[in-house]
C-alpha cells in the first residue's frame, strides 16, 4: 500500500498551548481512519494541517509525496465543522459553486448523491435541517476525486436517519486509492467502518492500530477502549 499521508514529529502550539505534541503516523491508502478522542484533543488541528490551513510548529509532514502547500490542497478534500456553504444559495448553486472551485468535482456523482441523500437540488440551504446540511456538506466534499480525503465530526449533531445515510454514504463511495480520515468522539455510531484507530488525548497518540487487532486483543469494542483510554480525561 502506498503511504499518502506521513507525519513524523508534530508539533503544534498555539501560544502557550500545546495542540499537537511528537505525532508521528502513516496514513495508507485504501484505508479509513478514525481520530479518536475528546473535545480539545488535537483532531481538528491535525486536519488542518494536512489540509494546509495551519502550519506545524516543528517536525515534518508530507502529502501524496510533497510538503503541504497549494499543489497539495488540490488533492485533499476537508469538511470542517464550520457551516462554508452560503445560506442564499440553493442545493444546485452549491455543486455549481463546487464544481467551478475544484477541477477534480465529479458533477455526475455529485448528483447522484443528492439523490441518494435525499436533497432537494431548488431548495435554499438556509431552509435545510442540520442533518440536511450535514448531508449536503458531506457529498459535496465527497463528489471531489480527492487522493486524500478528511471528514472532521461527520456525524455530531445528527438525528438517527442522517447518521444512517452518511455512514452508508461512506461506506459506497469510499474510494480504494484514496485514504479517509474521520475525527469524532462518537465511536459507536462510526466504529465498525474504520480500518484503523488512532487515540488522540492531549494531543498525543495514546493508542493506535488496526480496528480489528485491538477488538481482539483487548476483547472490547472500540468504544469501550475509547471509554478505558479516556476514564480520566
Amino acid at each position: 500500500m502506498s503511504i499518502l499521508i506521513n507525519c513524523i514529529n508534530l508539533n503544534k502550539k498555539y501560544m502557550s498551548k500545546v495542540a499537537l505534541e511528537e505525532f508521528t503516523l502513516k496514513f495508507e491508502a485504501g484505508k479509513i481512519y478514525g481520530i479518536l478522542g475528546p473535545n480539545g484533543s488535537g483532531k481538528t488541528t491535525l486536519m488542518k494541517i494536512i489540509a494546509d490551513l495551519h502550519k506545524q510548529s516543528s517536525g515534518e509532514i508530507t502529502v501524496c509525496g510533497n510538503k503541504p502547500s497549494h499543489e497539495t490542497r488540490s488533492k485533499v478534500a476537508y469538511m470542517p465543522t464550520e457551516n462554508f456553504i452560503y445560506g442564499w444559495m440553493k442545493v444546485k448553486d452549491s455543486i455549481a459553486f463546487y464544481k467551478d472551485m475544484y477541477a477534480d468535482f465529479d458533477m455526475e456523482k455529485a448528483l447522484d448523491l443528492m439523490n441518494f441523500m435525499e436533497l432537494d437540488l431548488n431548495q435554499k440551504v438556509s431552509s435545510l435541517s442540520t442533518g440536511q446540511r450535514a448531508r449536503l456538506k458531506i457529498s459535496l466534499t465527497i463528489s471531489r476525486r480527492a487522493e486524500v480525503v478528511m471528514l472532521d465530526e461527520p456525524l455530531n449533531g445528527l438525528d438517527p436517519i442522517s447518521r444512517t445515510k452518511i455512514k452508508e454514504c461512506i461506506i459506497e463511495q469510499f474510494d480504494e486509492n484514496s485514504v479517509m480520515i474521520l475525527s469524532t468522539h462518537l465511536v459507536t455510531e462510526i466504529e465498525q467502518i474504520l480500518d484503523e484507530v488512532v487515540f488522540l488525548g492531549k494531543g498525543r497518540i495514546v493508542l493506535q492500530g488496526r480496528a480489528e487487532d485491538l477488538r481482539f486483543e483487548r476483547g472490547k469494542s472500540v468504544e469501550d477502549i475509547y471509554r478505558e483510554v479516556f476514564a480520566h480525561a
